[in-house]
């Protein structure tokens, strides 16, 4: 009961600053579309076989390279339903658009960092994989599937590339499996998370990431056809000094939790209170998330109804909606179960704001950064 009343305190709490709208928007984000995590049902068993301790995330027992299976039935969930306006629900897809090379790392024996398209690791999975090119552009051209730039990979290569130097260390026989998904709480070694792409060990690491970030921002162009606009840095660590390279890249709208945790290099921060609608001295402004919805992770039968609520916390502020649920929900690659539940999950979701708020509009992330600055 004590949780419940802090949860809906915080809720509250977190809608009170920032832009506001009599208008009832909802935005869905979706993070790491794209991204590799467990390559298949027999390398979890394996990497399990082996001492790892894959089975303590749901990411490593759930999460995979989207599927056309995937992407079939989330859309078929999205086209049941349409707002005053007659669109669907879309999903602001956070993609990245490259992985590692584990061949080409393997062949130059570990000296370098080699990567390869998003499209060439999609070619790498068979038939099962061989429409998702397809349907991204499907879901684009219907509206409901509008990714935007999570980075060149899901991964800080420096930290990952000094890690698999080790031939007898976790994330050397992870590697083996062409994986890189244990997180330091998994694993028995001695390391930073390897997960924040823009995390930093020393102030140095900017003019690197200024790399990965310009060759990712050209490959998402090539490959989706058009620039992006918004950026949302893996795990949402980055230093605020790109934000300025940032913006001479066309990003003009970026992320923050209420609370961002700036990273200074040498495992120092800086924390920050960010909004919906704040904007920095260089004109980008901030989306912050006001709804979490991630069943995968949860496992709460009622993981709709609290959103639900949320939402309307949201609204009673007159606020946009913009709901954080991490691709992780709706893959069933591995296990057919946790895309099937994920999907019931969203289904009951989309439904009762539909039927809740019938003046209700579904927007993406950039569209509600055009909106609040009136472009």
């Amino acid at each position: 009961m004590i949780g419940t009343i802090k949860n809906r305190l915080l809720s509250n709490l977190r809608n009170i600053p920032g832009w506001r709208t009599n208008r009832k928007i909802v935005v869905f984000e979706s993070d790491d579309w794209g991204a590799i995590r467990m390559p298949s049902k027999e390398v979890y068993s394996e990497l399990l076989n082996k001492g790892l301790n894959v089975n303590q995330s749901p990411y490593n027992i759930n999460d995979s390279l989207e599927s056309n299976d995937d992407l079939n039935a989330l859309f078929e969930i999205l086209t049941k339903y349409k707002d005053k306006n007659g669109m669907h629900p879309v999903f602001t897809a956070l993609a990245v658009v490259a992985n590692p090379d584990f061949k080409k790392i393997e062949e130059n024996n570990f000296t370098s960092y080699e990567y390869e398209s998003v499209l060439e690791t999609l070619n790498s999975y068979g038939t099962t994989h061989n429409n998702v090119y397809k349907l991204w552009k499907e879901g684009l051209n219907s509206g409901i599937f509008h990714p935007e730039f999570h980075g060149r990979e899901h991964l800080n290569v420096k930290r990952w590339m000094q890690a698999i130097k080790g031939k007898d260390s976790v994330s050397r026989i992870s590697f083996d499996h062409n994986f890189y998904g244990l997180g330091p709480e998994e694993s028995n070694e001695k390391r930073v998370n390897h997960f924040p792409a823009f995390d930093l060990d020393t102030i140095s690491d900017l003019e690197s990431q200024k790399v990965i970030i310009k060759e990712g921002l050209e490959l998402f162009r090539q490959i989706h056809g058009y620039k992006a606009e918004f950026f949302v840095p893996p795990n949402f660590y980055y230093n605020t000094q790109l934000e300025k390279f940032l913006v001479e890249n066309r990003i003009y709208y970026l992320p923050g939790s209420r609370r961002h945790r700036e990273p200074l290099g040498n495992e120092q921060f800086k924390n920050s209170i960010r909004y919906t609608g704040l904007k920095n001295n260089i004109g980008q402004t901030y989306l912050v998330r006001n709804v979490q919805f991630e069943y995968s992770q949860t496992k709460n039968v009622n993981e709709w109804k609290r959103a639900l609520k949320d939402i309307e916390t949201a609204f009673f502020w007159n606020k946009p909606v913009i709901i954080s649920t991490h691709r992780l929900n709706y893959i069933g690659f591995i296990n057919e179960k946790n895309r099937k539940e994920g999907l019931e999950q969203l289904d009951y979701l989309l439904k009762n704001i539909v039927k809740k708020w019938s003046n209700v509009e579904f927007m993406t992330s950039t569209q509600l950064g055009r909106l609040m600055n009136q472009l």
